[in-house]
């Protein structure tokens, strides 16, 4: 259901303004109107305009902002220690703070880029310690192999490794070895071991392939293969002892003055959410004058806040809500336990405006009752039933929690209508069980069956142009309200002829109700227009779409039944179970998303569009 809101008028001087938006973010019932000017009446607006933000303000906010930008970096720059809550105030130093902050990003930002460097270095160093180890195992640990070049690569691909190896058999015909392994962050590195005389053209097939080579250091490329290694491991380990001495100076930083730039960062958050909702008050020459909305459930708490911190120097007054207001007023959806899970299909059309109707109770009575005329099947609906309680013994959230719970509903419908049709497992389930059928057999009662969807179709048309009507009455829409009370008339006189040509009675006479249909024709032109006849044709097509509501059960029942057909067809009992097990499965995935999707578009299309306005506005008050 949508929420009961009030408009509100909360009056004071200049200067309590920041304190005003500080309590009312702080109790976040106030959802400020931006467009303000529309509550005031045209004597007002010559004393009233929007605030206009004097020199100082634009000159502290643009100053917070920078300041904002510097905690923020800091913060994100530092580690994450667990330190103390500061409580310190940041305003009577902010000027000595900001001049501290800049030092204190410089210094981050050079620790910071020090580490960066130092990894980069000591990766490079590790593959170089890869290679060399590589060749360090080709060559037995020697100092060196007389005749022989190392190239050191990057391998894009694991799968480029056979590639490469043909390509070079090809090259040196067999005179070469390429070993590859594993650097630490993933990366593959091969090492082709050749002779002088192939190294060049090797290198110039790589640089083709695009296949960086990793020459080494011109420090090392001198040495022998031991003193390579010492040097290498050496750099790895001063680069890694850089870098704990650096994350030591960051923790260390990071524990003396992160609590600090917390709480500064938390009171500059809150100052410029002040003085950006200062954007959406009005003023006079003296007071400010703030308009907004509030749930009227919340109005006497926000009100008893306010004389409490303000001693009658604020004045809240609620403002009787106009026609032309209509439009602006957001809105809050607030339903019972029972239809809360089905705000989940509320959810997918826009959001309905104030003065319209919520459609979640709506879709919470019919949608479990037409998914359960359409899965109509007591032995689906246990295992739907059993999904569902499993699902919510997991205690989820969010979406998948309300799924769970609208499963859970429909899955009961789905029973009872089972029981009512005899199903289980199909119609032979329920033979066997000796059920009794209290409805007609879907898999032969067609005719029925497809009379039965067409009379609930009216039935439930007919109740969405009542509440349609109820709707052009609330807002003094009298052609709206006449074309409605006319279109039901005439669906009914179809109906009538509908009934006398299915069931004939002597009591029932098709000339008075083709006179009455004839009558009300020029009168729904009168009130709905020229286009009303092809709006009255939409109704009827609108009728006749509740028919899907017998073709997915038929179609239900006839997969169950087949289900059950060809697993006895098997002349097994282990593969026909298996059999009966697998395609009843099949029957129940389409059994549950077929009734979904149909009963939704007959809700979305068919019946919530009678009375239904879209294009409401979210209440959205302010709070921290």
């Amino acid at each position: 259901m949508i929420v009961k809101m009030s408009k509100l008028e909360i009056i004071g001087p200049r200067e309590l303004l920041l304190d005003v938006l500080a309590v009312i973010r702080e109790q976040g019932v106030l959802h400020p109107e931006p467009e303000a000017h529309v509550f005031l009446a045209p004597e007002q607006r010559a004393v009233v305009h929007e605030l206009m933000p004097d020199k100082n303000s634009a000159e502290e906010q643009l100053f917070l902002e920078s300041m904002y930008s510097l905690t923020s970096e800091i913060l994100e720059l530092l580690p994450r220690v667990e330190t103390r809550e500061s409580r310190l105030d940041p305003s009577p130093i902010l000027d000595t703070l900001a001049a501290c902050a800049e030092k204190h990003l410089e210094q981050c930002r050079n620790w910071t880029e020090q580490r960066e460097n130092m990894l980069r270095e000591r990766e490079e160093h590790e593959r170089y310690a890869l290679l060399l180890g590589t060749m360090g195992e080709m060559i037995g640990g020697h100092e060196g192999v007389e005749g022989l070049d190392f190239i050191g690569i990057t391998l894009r691909d694991p799968s480029f490794v056979d590639r490469l190896r043909d390509l070079l058999a090809q090259l040196t015909e067999g005179e070469f070895t390429l070993t590859s392994a594993l650097a630490p962050d993933g990366t593959l590195i091969g090492l082709i071991a050749t002779s002088p005389a192939h190294s060049s053209h090797i290198k110039q097939i790589l640089s083709d392939e695009q296949l960086p080579e990793l020459p080494f250091p011109p420090a090392l490329a001198d040495l022998p293969l031991p003193e390579r290694i010492r040097r290498v491991q050496h750099s790895i380990a001063a680069a890694t002892q850089k870098i704990r001495d650096i994350n030591s100076e960051l923790e260390s930083f990071a524990r003396r003055w992160s609590p600090i730039y917390r709480r500064i960062d938390q009171w500059l958050e809150e100052r410029l959410a002040l003085l950006s909702a200062a954007t959406v008050v009005q003023e006079t020459d003296m007071c400010f004058v703030i308009l907004g909305w509030a749930r009227t459930d919340s109005l006497a708490p926000l009100a008893h806040v306010m004389t409490e911190h303000f001693d009658g120097s604020v004045v809240l007054e609620e403002l009787q809500i106009k026609e032309q207001d209509l439009e602006q007023v957001p809105v809050v959806l607030r339903n019972p336990p029972y239809f809360r899970p089905f705000e989940l299909f509320s959810r997918l059309l826009p959001l309905p405006r104030y003065a319209s109707w919520d459609p979640t109770p709506f879709i919470g009575v019919f949608f479990p009752l037409f998914f359960g005329m359409m899965t109509g099947d007591a032995g689906y609906g246990l295992v739907l039933l059993a999904a569902a309680l499993l699902v919510l013994y997991r205690k989820p959230a969010g979406m998948l929690a309300d799924a769970a719970r609208i499963l859970l509903i429909s899955s009961c419908f789905a029973i009872l209508f089972g029981i009512l049709f005899g199903e289980f497992f199909g119609e032979a389930g329920g033979r066997l069980l000796h059920l009794k059928t209290y409805l007609p057999e879907r898999s032969h009662a067609v005719i029925p069956m497809l009379i039965f969807s067409i009379a609930l179709g009216i039935s439930h048309v007919v109740l969405g142009l009542v509440i349609g009507l109820i709707s052009a009455l609330r807002r003094h829409k009298q052609r709206k309200a006449a074309a409605n009370i006319v279109t039901i008339g005439l669906i009914i006189c179809l109906a009538a002829l509908l009934t006398s040509l299915i069931h004939p009675s002597s009591w029932l006479h098709r000339r008075p109700v083709l006179v009455l249909a004839g009558l009300l024709i020029p009168l729904l032109i009168l009130s709905g227009g020229l286009l009303a006849p092809l709006e009255f044709i939409k109704q009827i097509g609108n009728i006749v779409s509740y028919t899907r509501i017998m073709a997915i059960g038929l179609s239900s029942v006839l997969l169950a039944n087949a289900a059950n057909n060809l697993a006895g067809l098997t002349g097994d009992v282990i593969l026909g179970t298996l059999a009966a097990i697998v395609l009843h499965t099949v029957a129940i995935i389409l059994g549950t998303f077929a009734p979904t999707i149909h009963a939704l578009r007959l809700h979305y299309v068919e019946f919530l569009s009678k009375f239904v306005e879209h294009g409401g506005k979210r209440f959205a008050p302010l709070h921290k």
